[in-house]
């Protein structure tokens, strides 16, 4: 019996296997998707990795980006870390199959635990795997988002079933649904999770008040805040390393008040509010949700021959090849947001089943999956409904640490469809009446109908103005912009057609059940083969085996030029800088130690001195990052390796020690200081190292310091000075981890020139070594390895309390 009652779960687990493989069936010939996002990831991580191989140990910093800075985003591994490897064995499948395979996964325990019958469940879970945001996301490379979203229903799973009073199972559960949530390390969207569980918890609470059961809520809750912190617990090492490192990046507060400009500054702790709601979700926009291209699809959609572009093109005698090619990528995106890969498409025939669930759902599912959807659609419109999206900014904790507010709207892409298999489950069940099924079914059909109708007739009210076109007018002129917009409303009609077809076809397969002319199975085989056509068909216009490349494409993202293998022929220890790539491109990162690169949270200080300095061409922020090397272009366009006779070296000694008062003081002084002969420094940061008067140095001709070592967490100079000197080094300050050491003996190192450490150094020679030790990583890896062994104990136990409770008496 228990044999029969597993075996449909594990057919539908290998079904999922052989969907996601089929999807993404280049993964199985060696070929590796080409993800733009894993291509800049590995740029970054390029200098870690080598050093791992080599040394077999994690350093936990690299020079190959922003001047320096902690692996703790890129991809480090921390002692103790078993939710990780618990994680790989989940995400068996070669990648990205394997992320496909997990929303599949979780979504079906989900509806499970919901009670819903397996064989719809199946259909839910190709629903919410298959939704079009979910798949683009992997396309571009968004792989710790997918991760993240993948284990949603997991967490949801046990927090169900622990307020059914299935406290054991409920606990265990979310506590590894959690730990594996957390360990997918994509913070914003386990904060919209939890964001979701608020709203969860929130309809529970009064459905308890109303029972009288406001105690049995409240154990409930504090057993799910036992899992959620035992969660927590075996991912402190994460978690307390990001947390340290985000202080430092642009995530943390800025110490500055004034603006590069001089203005006053906004106190802000956290991002800027015009950069966390830039990509903001337009109104009119959320009905890409039900109709995939009403906005024009994305900034580079495929028409090719059919489109109005191409075939103005071919009549002004632009060659094939070259028409084809521009009406492969035509900008037929015109929505709110500077730009999007594709619709958040969740599907014509999911959103059909969705409202139909809103007249035949009752009780608490329809309050808190109603309940998120609004929640996500209103802050998904970010700055065009900017009372609701202030008030987060201004009051609600870490929101304003998060930007792209429009990505909120996962937590709609997976309440919707559960609502909607919810929905076709009470359609099917023969205990609701036949006049409540035909009255559901009736107001549906009108209300889908009605929307696609009322979009026909407003077609004459939007203008297709994309915000690319100003661009495309002064380049190609007019006429090519006119073209575009005569594409724009082709597929705006095309896909109203195609919803049109979709719904009529859904009704009719509902229809038909009613009148008795088709039966369960033909339900759930027609509303499969509906959703896999519809999200099926949309998705492969974004994602498909035409966006796989070989591995090595992958495997070595870039390849060095002349000028790259020029500036490697000089084998001492600098800086690169290259204008064109600038901070935000981890291609220099890839070959050289660079001051750019490409993070979601780059340095904070790094930042700010580009900013106001760099951006007000003061190169003397480039000679003290020691960068020997300026890519650039000459008149031809060419590029050469532009060779900065003024870089300072890794480390100098220099003659005076400025003091002034808070951080605008130093980043001014910036403006003028002689930074091969002086430093400044915040006094009222480190007052122990300087008073109100500066301090003098006396540099001799023989005085000299330079790098005798280098490893990515070890670094060792000689220097010799027959006086007391103050050495400032290239190397970016990060007050947590780095412990120096002069003739091993522990010094301490402070930060000058508003980003750079220096280090008092005594009359002679010395052999210095700075050595970066993380403490958060000893902490949070023995917090982690206790949180681990709790939670094993945890699992043991309820196994065998499980195994004795169902033992027969004798």
């Amino acid at each position: 019996m228990q044999l029969k009652k597993i075996l449909p779960h594990l057919i539908v687990i290998l079904v999922f296997i052989v969907i996601s493989i089929g999807y993404f069936v280049p993964a199985i010939q060696g070929k590796k998707i080409f993800q733009s996002d894993i291509v800049q990831f590995n740029g970054m991580a390029k200098e870690q990795r080598d050093f791992i191989q080599k040394n077999g140990e994690e350093p936990y910093w690299t020079n190959s980006a922003f001047g320096g800075m902690p692996t703790y985003q890129l991809g480090a591994n921390y002692p103790h870390d078993y939710i990780k490897k618990l994680d790989r064995v989940i995400r068996f499948l070669p990648r990205p199959a394997d992320y496909l395979f997990l929303y599949f996964v979780g979504f079906y325990l989900l509806l499970l635990v919901m009670r819903v019958d397996y064989k719809l469940a199946f259909l839910g879970a190709l629903a919410f795997g298959f939704s079009t945001y979910l798949i683009i996301i992997i396309g571009v490379g968004h792989n710790a988002k997918a991760h993240a979203i993948g284990y949603f229903p997991v967490v949801l799973s046990g927090i169900l079933l622990a307020f059914r009073q299935k406290y054991i199972v409920g606990f265990l559960l979310t506590a590894f649904g959690m730990a594996l949530e957390i360990s997918a390390n994509h913070i914003q969207m386990t904060y919209y999770l939890l964001l979701l569980v608020l709203a969860l918890g929130a309809v529970y609470l009064v459905e308890a008040f109303r029972n009288k059961q406001v105690p049995q809520f409240l154990k409930t809750c504090g057993i799910l805040a036992v899992a959620v912190l035992l969660g927590v617990l075996t991912n402190a090492t994460n978690l307390l390393a990001t947390q340290e490192y985000a202080q430092w990046s642009t995530r943390g507060k800025s110490e500055l008040t004034i603006n590069p400009d001089g203005s006053p500054k906004k106190d802000a702790d956290g991002l800027d509010k015009e950069y966390i709601t830039q990509y903001s979700y337009g109104i009119t926009e959320t009905l890409d949700l039900f109709v995939p291209r009403l906005f024009g699809g994305s900034n580079h959609e495929n028409l090719g021959e059919d489109s109005e572009t191409y075939n103005f093109l071919l009549q002004q005698g632009v060659p094939r090849v070259q028409a084809l090619d521009f009406a492969e990528n035509l900008p037929t995106y015109w929505g709110k947001q500077p730009g999007v890969a594709g619709p958040a498409y969740i599907g014509a025939v999911v959103m059909f089943l969705f409202v139909l669930a809103l007249f035949l759902v009752k009780g608490k599912t329809r309050q808190w999956l109603v309940a998120g959807i609004l929640v996500s659609l209103l802050l998904s419109w970010g700055k065009n409904f900017s009372l609701l999206t202030n008030f987060m900014i201004d009051y609600f904790p870490m929101y304003n640490k998060f930007r792209a507010v429009s990505s909120i709207q996962v937590i709609l892409e997976l309440c919707v469809p559960v609502l909607a298999i919810a929905g076709l489950a009470r359609f099917l069940d023969r205990s609701v009446t036949v006049e409540e099924k035909t009255k559901a079914l009736k107001w549906t059909a009108i209300i889908t109908f009605g929307l696609v109708a009322l979009l026909f007739v407003g077609r004459g009210f939007f203008d297709f103005t994309g915000g690319s076109d100003a661009a495309y007018r002064q380049y190609y002129g007019n006429e090519i912009v006119d073209k575009i917009k005569a594409d724009r409303k082709s597929i705006y009609t095309s896909d109203l057609w195609r919803t049109l077809l979709f719904i009529a076809l859904s009704a009719a397969l509902l229809w038909g059940y009613l009148k008795g002319k088709s039966k369960y199975m033909m339900v759930i085989g027609g509303f499969t083969a509906l959703i896999l056509f519809d999200l099926g068909g949309v998705a492969r216009r974004y994602v498909d085996k035409d966006d796989f490349v070989q591995a090595k494409v992958m495997d070595i993202p870039f390849q060095a030029t002349s000028v790259d293998r020029e500036i490697l022929k000089d084998t001492s220890y600098y800086r690169v800088y290259e204008p064109s790539v600038g901070l935000n491109g981890a291609r220099t990162s890839y070959f050289h130690h660079s001051v750019g690169g490409y993070h979601a949270a780059k340095p904070g200080r790094l930042m700010e001195l580009f900013e106001y300095q760099v951006a007000n061409n003061n190169m003397a922020v480039l000679h003290m990052l020691n960068v020997k090397y300026v890519i650039q272009q000459n008149e031809e366009g060419k590029l050469y390796p532009a060779q900065n006779p003024e870089a300072a070296g890794n480390a100098w000694f220099v003659r005076r020690l400025i003091p002034v008062t808070g951080a605008d003081a130093e980043m001014q002084a910036l403006d003028t200081l002689n930074v091969k002969e002086e430093a400044v420094i915040d006094k009222n940061a480190f007052e122990d190292v300087v008073g109100n008067e500066p301090l003098s140095f006396t540099v001799g001709p023989e005085a000299s310091v330079r790098l005798t070592r280098y490893a990515l967490n070890e670094l060792e100079y000689s220097s010799d000075n027959p006086e007391d000197g103050l050495i400032v080094f290239s190397e970016m300050y990060y007050p947590h981890g780095w412990k120096v050491t002069i003739d091993d003996k522990e010094a301490s190192v402070f930060r000058v020139n508003y980003a750079l450490r220096a280090l008092k150094v005594p009359a002679g020679k010395h052999r210095i070594i700075f050595r970066f030790e993380p403490d958060v990583v000893k902490k949070g890896s023995t917090i982690a390895l206790m949180g681990n062994i709790i939670l094993g104990l945890l699992l043991l136990g309820g196994i065998f309390y499980s195994v004795k409770k169902k033992q027969p008496e004798v």
